[in-house]
């Protein structure tokens, strides 16, 4: 069985620094992206258009803005990572989806996928040893 343990355990003995700047870029990443939904939210209105009829559009541009802001501090320094993560997945899930719904943009299609098997790497590898995660618990 797969414990979060047993995750950490692994994530600790095979840290490297290449690893802790991938996960350090995701967290700058998304919140320079979540800096630009809130100086630009009629892009984010613009981007969501053809998922209008699923959600609120100001829930989803607050949640889109407030989610990166704060997951993307979260991410890059280490702390709650494998939460933080989490709570990116429906934005990161949309964000692909919306090329397929809407007019599809490779670009956009391409940031968002990389973004996601990130995410979906550091869901499961965590914050790693150098992070304050790491810190927390040897200080325990």
């Amino acid at each position: 069985m797969l414990s979060i343990k047993s995750l950490n355990k692994w994530a600790n003995a095979h840290t490297y620094y290449f690893i802790d700047i991938l996960r350090v870029a995701l967290g700058v990443f998304l919140f320079i992206k979540g800096i630009n939904f809130i100086a630009q939210t009629e892009t984010l209105i613009e981007l969501i258009k053809p998922l209008q009829g699923f959600a609120g559009t100001m829930i989803t541009v607050h949640y889109v803005a407030f989610a990166h802001l704060i997951g993307g501090i979260l991410i890059a320094v280490g702390l709650l990572t494998r939460w933080a993560v989490l709570v990116q997945l429906p934005i990161i899930f949309g964000a692909i989806l919306i090329n397929f719904v809407g007019v599809m943009q490779p670009g956009r299609l391409l940031e968002a996928s990389i973004v996601l098997i990130l995410s979906l790497f550091f869901l499961f590898y965590g914050s790693g040893k150098h992070s304050t995660d790491y810190i927390m618990k040897m200080n325990q």
